[in-house]
């Protein structure tokens, strides 16, 4: 067997999330069958994240193991190939080896995320589909304090949406909680070493209301030691959300970030 490690970036409007679904259309079984249609034996793709219905993605980090007797390209020609058994909404930005006991999942040490909100009274159309709008004036300098009271080992619980069983753990740790602003494109970026279901949502939902002044910063602390979704605010929705980019452990393959393409498909 071959394992090659896949770079894999798309608009998640259409679909509900990256994990093949029981109902619902999920981006990883329209990769799955691009792949069967090249080698029929591929059977499942493993990727780093289950990303939530209706959240993009630039980075998202995946494996497949390709019996090497059918494996008869480069790599490059495989990015083709696939991307050839695409929809137009799913592209698969490269492909590279990896080695054997390479995992995209369970060798991830971090990932990054980033939350767009368009900031103006009207909305700007050409990011309608990768961008929260918010209409009202925001005090950025307050977000800017509120979001450092997050960095670091916290139980985030409190910015998670539950789900239909216990977590062994809901504590996390962030490296990164840094808020940026161009014109009126505010950009949430947060980082760490894993996120609980709907937690970046939770962040960039409580940080925006606190601009809007309904928490102060320092309220975040009430809310952390709460453990309780009801005491933080809002989950921003999921179309602002994007993927950017896994890291991995050293020594492991799949650490690349996707420099080649952060730049180009930044919303501007």
């Amino acid at each position: 067997m071959i394992k090659i490690r896949l770079i894999i970036a798309y608009d998640g409007t259409a679909y509900a999330g990256w994990q093949v679904q029981k109902i619902g259309l999920g981006v990883q079984q329209k990769v799955e069958e691009a792949f069967q249609k090249i080698f029929p034996s591929v059977k499942r793709i493993h990727g780093s994240s289950r990303t939530d219905t209706g959240v993009h993605a630039l980075g998202m980090v995946a494996h497949v193991e390709i019996p090497k007797k059918e494996f008869r390209m480069t790599t490059q020609k495989l990015s083709l190939a696939l991307n050839a058994h695409l929809p137009e909404d799913i592209r698969v930005v490269s492909a590279s080896p990896a080695s054997a006991d390479f995992h995209a999942r369970f060798d991830a040490a971090g990932k990054q995320y980033r939350y767009f909100v368009w900031n103006h009274p009207a909305m700007n159309p050409l990011l309608r589909h990768q961008a929260w709008h918010v209409p009202q004036t925001l005090d950025l300098a307050v977000m800017k304090r509120a979001a450092k009271h997050l960095i670091g080992k916290h139980d985030f619980k409190s910015f998670a949406a539950n789900r239909s069983y216990e977590m062994e753990s809901t504590v996390r740790t962030l490296f990164r909680c840094d808020i940026q602003k161009k014109g009126p494109l505010i950009t949430f970026l947060i980082e760490g070493d894993g996120f609980l279901y709907k937690m970046c949502r939770g962040i960039a939902g409580t940080l925006v209301q606190i601009g809007r002044g309904k928490f102060t910063a320092e309220e975040l602390h009430r809310m952390l030691a709460a453990k309780d979704r009801r005491e933080a605010g809002m989950s921003a929705p999921a179309h602002g959300l994007v993927l950017w980019k896994v890291f991995y452990k050293k020594g492991k393959k799949g650490s690349d970030p996707v420099a080649e393409v952060e730049h180009e498909h930044r919303p501007a």
